[in-house]
């Protein structure tokens, strides 16, 4: 984002047009900041058969850690330091050299490059064991030893690992460990992980059997992948693109004969992109556009299982646009869900920036609120089609998808709630990211914190936002974000109370220090007087 030298945002102009839009106007042009470069790391998936029938071991991330926290995953984590000085003992049956990966699966510029970094093999050896219990350890010189157990804590370092590996002359056992695919973050998510996939064949035979112990992990359980897939579809659980994917050629095709698919995942690919389903029938495309730090991204989704629609095509830069219509084009070739319709949540241009070329693309009518297609009909969009509080639509089977007016944000505000499972598509209702902004005239603060109680009393449980990944319990997530909103209210009235007039300067009262970069500050000021128009209007000023 472009700022002048003096670190402070441009004064809002005397217009409809608020700070928050001159600003992502400025980031427009701005030069387009650098990747977040993904860490490197490792996950194992342990697997048995049992009576004949497929299990493998996965976990549920327990609802502290910062990162996709509840949802469920296999054992893993990222490099450590001191990684690449553990001993390590037998090659791993992997693929060599390194392939392509789609774009949507990383940022431009970042290389595919080789299979495995140092010390690899090692951290996914070392988070297996911290993770559950399973230690592949053997003689340094000799053949693998099943068995051999080391005097040390789950969550010891990998310094004091290699210590005791040293001490028994011992070494990490990679000679079991089965390569099983290569999979990045993709890049709306505020942590990126450049992740190797490992299967481990751990009969149910062996005394030792994995067991979590409660801290980073909330549990774990042996489960047949097609019982685990079935899970996700009655949205009883969350989980990532590759989970799904290794789940399903699992299910399919078994270890052995699933591993070509395994380590070529194109199967998984929609076009340029990497398909990311969190929910049957929402379909995720992070866009980069111009929008508000620390987002690089805005989330493009297409919303349906037959016919479906477009949701928010925000990027008006070409390169992002002629991707994201190479992705709709192979959904409707591969997936039989055509776009029939462009959908906007609010007017904003990092939500509405490819709008125009979508529609011309394909053809298509575009739908928002009229108050949205009021504000876009003064800067040349035509808006076709109005979407009213309430309404009703069948995107598919079983799918139906209701109009839920939401302003706050923006005075045509809507969101989109998917009522079969719970899903809501939910715009700049929230971010993931950071806090959402509310820059009056357009903007209300009133209205945003009824928009957040009306959108809890939908009972939602996924919230899938513009700006960042999905969150799970959605009722609890707009829960805590109105009593936060309505606190740092309390910390307004506060600061009013004793004499403060200026929102500027009631600022560092409202929010915690080092809770606004300086850059931010004059947009902080507008939701300072964002609560100050709110407490008027309740007559406590």
């Amino acid at each position: 984002m472009s700022w002048p030298e003096d670190g402070t945002a441009p004064a809002p102009a005397q217009t409809a047009v608020g700070l928050y839009e001159q600003v992502l106007a400025a980031a427009a042009g701005a030069p387009v900041a650098a990747p977040r470069a993904p860490r490197p790391s490792a996950a194992v998936v342990p697997w048995r058969r049992r009576d004949g029938r497929l299990e493998v071991f996965w976990v549920r991330r327990s609802e502290a850690v910062p990162f996709m926290p509840g949802w469920h995953a296999f054992p893993g984590g990222g490099l450590a330091r001191g990684d690449a000085e553990l001993a390590v003992r037998g090659a791993t049956r992997h693929v060599p050299g390194g392939f392509a990966i789609p774009a949507g699966s990383r940022l431009e510029g970042e290389e595919a490059g080789p299979d495995l970094v140092p010390g690899l093999e090692a951290a996914a050896l070392r988070e297996l064991w911290e993770e559950t219990g399973l230690l592949l350890v053997g003689d340094a010189r000799d053949e693998a030893s099943e068995g051999r157990t080391l005097d040390l804590p789950r969550d010891a370092a990998a310094g004091a690992l290699a210590t005791a590996l040293a001490e028994g002359s011992l070494a990490l056992d990679a000679s079991q460990l089965v390569w099983a695919g290569r999979w990045l973050t993709p890049p709306f998510a505020p942590l990126r992980f450049d992740n190797r996939f490992f299967l481990l064949q751990w009969p149910s035979e062996r005394d030792a059997q994995p067991t979590v112990v409660p801290g980073e992990l909330a549990e774990g359980e042996w489960v047949e992948p097609a019982a685990a897939l079935a899970r996700w579809h009655a949205g009883e659980v969350l989980a990532a693109p590759p989970i799904l994917h290794l789940m399903t050629v699992l299910a399919e095709d078994g270890p052995e004969a699933g591993l070509p698919r395994l380590r070529d995942p194109a199967e998984a690919d929609l076009g340029p992109f990497r398909r990311i389903e969190f929910r049957p029938g929402v379909v995720m495309v992070p866009l980069r556009t111009p929008t508000l730090p620390p987002a690089t991204h805005t989330n493009a989704y297409l919303l349906g299982t037959g016919p479906a629609v477009l949701v928010d095509p925000g990027s008006p830069w070409p390169e992002e646009q002629e991707k994201l219509h190479a992705a709709l084009a192979a959904a409707a070739e591969r997936l039989g869900r055509e776009v029939v319709a462009i959908w906007i949540t609010h007017h904003h241009p990092d939500h509405v920036g490819g709008v125009a070329a979508a529609a011309a693309a394909f053809g298509v009518p575009v739908a928002a609120h009229p108050a949205t297609a009021e504000r876009l009909a003064a800067r040349g969009l035509r808006v076709d089609a109005t979407l009213a509080d309430g309404e009703r639509h069948e995107l598919g089977p079983g799918f139906h998808v209701r109009v839920v007016h939401t302003p706050g944000h923006a005075r045509g505000h809507l969101s989109f709630l998917v009522e079969e499972d719970g899903t809501l598509l939910c715009g700049d209702l929230l971010s993931a990211l950071s806090t959402i902004v509310i820059d009056p005239p357009d903007g209300n603060m009133g209205d945003y914190l009824a928009s957040l109680d009306k959108a809890r009393a939908l009972a939602p449980r996924f919230l899938f936002p513009a700006h960042g990944p999905v969150l799970r319990d959605g009722a609890q997530v707009l829960s805590q974000l109105a009593e936060h909103r309505r606190a740092r209210e309390a910390r307004v009235l506060a600061a009013w109370r004793q004499g403060l007039r200026d929102p500027d300067a009631i600022v560092p009262h409202a929010y915690d220090e080092g809770e606004v970069p300086p850059p931010l500050r004059p947009v902080a000021g507008r939701q300072v007087q964002a609560h100050l128009d709110h407490l008027r209007e309740q007559r406590l000023l």
